[in-house]
């Protein structure tokens, strides 16, 4: 198993470096792909000093994470990838946890829950939006996910290009997701850390982007693939 670790990275100096070293230090993660998505702090800078046989950067003007992993999708060399945000509010030593289903042939998706595992205390309406989001997926698609938000999602490489992501911005996580659902794949959960941060820490996501995920969802439901 050869695990490609995507990091899309917008102006996350403060923690990006971190990250990175955490990372590098998992002997499941064979490669780790950074996009920068025009980051306009440090972070450019802090990115052209790291070196390592495993990672490769690229810089790119901004788009959003959803770009800024497609860009990435188009570099990959392992045959499995998992994306990984640069903010540290998940930790990469949870990483095994994810690939083991896998290991053991149990499934061949594997998303990690923030619900399902010890966590700090979230916003309150961003949790109530991801509940809402996530039980409207359950209902529209059949399903019974935890966590269908969740940024920690492994699975072949080739799989993840096959269902033509198009988002720019966080709706790619539902469009994942829901892509996935309606191809018939088995999401396989399993329990993960998960620090969450607020606005004063540097958190980006929105209210805007949960109503870009409600038209995401909506729209797949009864979109031809």
């Amino acid at each position: 198993m050869k695990l490609s670790v995507i990091v899309p990275v917008y102006n996350e100096e403060k923690t990006i470096a971190e990250v990175l070293n955490k990372l590098l230090a998992v002997k499941e993660v064979k490669e780790v792909v950074v996009v920068n998505d025009g980051s306009t702090d440090k972070t450019k800078k802090i990115l052209t000093r790291l070196q390592h046989r495993k990672l490769r950067t690229f810089h790119k003007p901004n788009g959003g994470k959803g770009s800024a992993i497609r860009h990435a999708l188009q570099h990959l060399t392992g045959d499995y990838v998992l994306i990984q945000d640069a903010d540290l509010e998940y930790d990469p030593a949870d990483i095994s946890v994810l690939t083991a289903p896998i290991k053991e042939h149990k499934t061949e998706v594997v998303y990690g829950s923030r619900f399902l595992g010890s966590h700090s205390n979230l916003l309150y309406w961003h949790r109530k939006g991801n509940e809402f989001l996530n039980f409207l997926v359950n209902i529209l698609y059949n399903t019974t996910l935890s966590d269908m938000e969740t940024c920690y999602k492994i699975m072949p490489t080739d799989l993840l290009k096959k269902i033509n992501i198009t988002s720019q911005k966080f709706d790619i996580e539902p469009e994942i997701t829901c892509k996935l659902l309606k191809s018939g794949i088995n999401i396989y959960e399993v329990p993960i850390s998960y620090v969450g941060r607020d606005f004063s820490a540097g958190k980006k996501i929105t209210w805007r982007d949960g109503i870009d995920a409600l038209k995401v969802i909506i729209s797949l439901r009864w979109k031809q693939l």
